[in-house]
Order: C-alpha cells, then structure tokens, then sequence
C-alpha cells in the first residue's frame, strides 16, 4: 500500500499501476460500511489523504456531478476516479469491486431471512437492527452536512429541501432541478472576484496529487459518445432478451426488471431517496414485500459493505421467491436479485462514462459548479427527511398519513410509541457519537439487544 511520508507532502506522488488501484478499490468494496456518507468518508482518507491519487477540488467536483446523477453516489463516484486514474477498465473495475463484497453477502442474508424470516430470533434481531439504522443515518445527516452546508444559502436549499420532501411529499426530481436552478442562478450574481478568491482559497488547500486541477480533461465527442451509450444499452437490455427466450415475454421476471430499470432513470439520491416510493410499490402496487419487510432489507444492506442501494437486491430476491416460475423458490429468488442488481448498476456506469468526460470540460465553469454545489445541500435535506421518516415507523408501530390542502405528511398514532426501540436507537447513538464504535459492532450489539428484548 502506497502510503505518503509527512515530507513527501509536496512532491506530486506517482501515478499507481493497474494491478496496484486494483488492490485498493478491492480494499474499499469490502470496508464501504455505512451507508453513502461513511463510503464517501473512506474514499476520502484512501484516495485523498493518504495516497494523494486525487486532490481535494477534483474529488468534490466529482462527488457533485454523482449527486447529480440517479443511483448511487459512492459507487458512481469510485467509477469516476477509477476512470480518470486508468480510462474504461479502471472505471469497470473500481465501480464493480465496490458492489461486489455486499452483493454476495446480501444474497446470503436474503435467503435466510426469507427462510427463517418468521422465527423468533431473526424477529429479534431486526427489532434491534431497525433501532441503530435509525442513529446510522442520523450520523450520515451530519457528516454530509458538515460537507455541503457551509454557507447560508446551501444551508436554505437544504432546509427548502426537507420541507419539500416531508410536508409536501414534492418529487425528488423536481427538488432536484430547483436546487441547481438556484445554485446557478445564485453564483451568477456572486461577484466574480468572490468566486475568483474561492477558487484561489481551494487551490492553496489543495496538495500535489495525481489527479490534480492540472489533470488533462477528458476529450468528449459525438463518436464516442455514442458508442458508450450504445454499448452500455445493449448490456442493459441483455437481461431481459435472455428471460423472454426462456419465460416468454410475460413473466414476473419482466416486470421485476423493467420496474427496477424505471428506477435506475428516474429516482435520484441514492437508497435513501428511492426507498419510500419502492417500499409503497412493493407491497401496495406489486405484493413483492409485506408491510415493513423494506425496513427489514435496508438493515440487511447496513449490515454489508457496498452501496445502501443494494437493498434493491434484498427486494428482487424476495420478488423472485415468492413469484417463481417452476423454479426452486431460492434459485428463483437469485434470479430475481441478480436481475435487479443488474438493471440497477449497469445505468450508473452509462451515466458515468457518458458524462463525466463534458464534466470534466466544463469543471472551470463557475455557474455550473454552484448549482452542482447546491444539488449537494438538496440531497443533505433529503437525508434528513429519511431519518425523520425512520424515527417515525422505529418509535410508532402506527404510522398515518395527514392530508390537508396542500400539505402531505406522515403523522404517529401517539399512544404506539416503543420506548425498547427509543432506548436501543439511544444506545446506538451513544456507540457511533460518544465512544465512536463502529458501524459493524453498533449493529452487533443492537441487533443482540433487541434479541433479548424480544425474548422477554
């Protein structure tokens, strides 16, 4: 591991082969415990602190274009370093060995929660798991405002943001649009010699690294172009040709991949932005899950490494379990897992490898940099509408819904409140925020917890 002497600080560090950055995306795939915040944290001391493979403005720069983008933000964010370290391949490799490590392990916890899922033991154990999902992403909250809320105006966005979100129900999409109208728009009337000593300011901060503000930019064209975004089509369609040669044309398989491929367009965010509107089609629309089992799959997904998003996995196998078509239930569930897994991440490398070379040209244009900067304070209010969400259906074992006019918001029927999953949430924040134990031994010890809860 290439690990960077204090009086080496100024020297730019070599460029790291292949094999080597190979090593280091393994290494990161199978540390990317919690959630968006704690993966982007550790990208951050890998690649930025410790091996300088790319510096401080690069990799914000970065960091917001993913935000920008539908699908999960970490693993996007390690397929656009990986390919300004290495072109195609390093992006392949980085963003595939970031899913890889979660998307076994959560296969394995899917099948045996779909097995034993009824039994008082597991029952026990995501009782106390629910209760630290809460105080985890309560933690992403702050580490990801402490990041993109450093002025008034992003800390408006953010707080215009949540408001949207949780007392209008407002499409995130929409949210989204608006916060980089305004960044835009916003930065545009800032002064230019403002905006000229920022970037001076980011500049001096920055140390010599590979990947540096003198990194030549990428060299897009209408050629390339469209040989990405025909390539990175035809993987993504491959799925389904496959089950139609095999199931025909209508089948559960089909409409389990074509529901999830909707997904990978249109929801932004990340897990937290996507898993309301997939938990109410899952068990209204489309009876994949039962009422609370969403809950259940992103306690599994906090459990693995990799991205948040892989609970979608956890939803395709329990949608292939229970609708299978003459095939063993497991082996159907895998089908189902494998299936959403795929139509979820190969958009993300399209998304990737199609943009990020006009992002990069366009990395000096001020106005798009603000309006990147306060998509980033947008996505902060929705994660704090997903912990407000979660705190809800934790600490209330009824959770309605107030619709007056306008307004659209959750609302507990009080006398449910759960004063074990209050007092397993506060034991889980007391872990991450006072004696900083891990994400991993939080959740062991919570999970312990609720089993003895539940036995009594």
């Amino acid at each position: 591991m290439l690990m960077i002497q204090q009086h080496d600080l100024n020297v730019t560090p070599p460029h790291p082969s292949f094999a080597e950055a190979t090593k280091v995306w393994a290494k990161i795939g199978l540390l990317s415990f919690g959630g968006p915040a704690g993966q982007i944290a550790l990208m951050h001391k890998e690649l930025v602190e410790e091996r300088r493979w790319i510096s401080e403005s690069r990799f914000l720069h970065a960091l917001n274009f993913c935000m920008l983008l539908p699908g999960p933000e970490a693993q996007q964010l390690a397929t656009y370093i990986g390919w300004l370290l290495h072109g195609t391949r390093g992006g392949i490799v980085a963003g595939t060995l970031f899913i890889l490590p979660g998307f076994f392990v959560i296969l394995g916890l899917s099948s045996a929660y779909a097995l034993f899922q009824q039994t008082d033991w597991l029952a026990g154990l995501f009782f106390g798991l629910k209760a630290a999902v809460l105080a985890i992403v309560v933690e992403a909250v702050i580490r990801v405002g402490r990041r993109a809320l450093k002025t008034r105006f992003s800390l408006l966005v953010a707080a215009s943001a949540f408001a949207a979100l949780f007392l209008f129900g407002l499409p995130f999409p929409l949210i989204v649009l608006a916060a980089g109208i305004a960044g835009y728009v916003a930065t545009r009337l800032q002064p230019e010699d403002g905006v000229r000593a920022a970037a001076a300011r980011q500049a001096l901060a920055d140390r010599p690294s590979v990947i540096d503000a003198d990194f030549p930019d990428g060299a897009p064209s209408r050629r390339r172009a469209m040989r990405v975004f025909a390539f990175w089509l035809a993987l993504w369609i491959v799925p389904f040709i496959l089950l139609a040669a095999v199931f025909g044309t209508e089948n559960a398989y089909a409409t389990i991949g074509l529901f999830f491929s909707k997904m990978a367009v249109v929801t932004f965010g990340g897990a937290y932005a996507v898993l309301a509107y997939v938990a109410q089609q899952a068990v209204e629309a489309y009876h994949w899950l039962k009422p609370g089992e969403m809950l259940d799959g992103l306690a599994l997904a906090e459990t693995t490494p990799g991205p948040l998003v892989l609970v979608l996995t956890f939803v395709g196998f329990m949608a292939g379990f229970r609708a299978s078509l003459g095939l063993d239930p497991l082996l159907s569930g895998l089908v189902g897992a494998t299936l959403v897994t795929w139509v979820t991440f190969v958009p993300c490398f399209l998304w990737i490898f199609l943009g990020a070379p006009y992002v990069e040209n366009l990395r000096n244009n001020r106005a798009l940099s603000g309006a990147l900067a306060a998509i980033s304070a947008a996505v902060t209010g929705v994660i704090l509408n997903l912990a407000v969400w979660f705190g809800l259906h934790v600490f209330f074992a009824d959770v309605g819904k107030l619709v007056a006019g306008p307004l659209s918001m959750p609302l507990p029927t009080w006398w449910t409140f759960q004063w074990p999953a209050f007092f397993l949430a506060l034991l889980a924040a007391l872990m991450l925020f006072r004696f900083r134990a891990g994400i991993v031994a939080t959740l062991a010890v919570c999970a312990c917890a609720g089993w003895v809860i539940h036995g009594f």
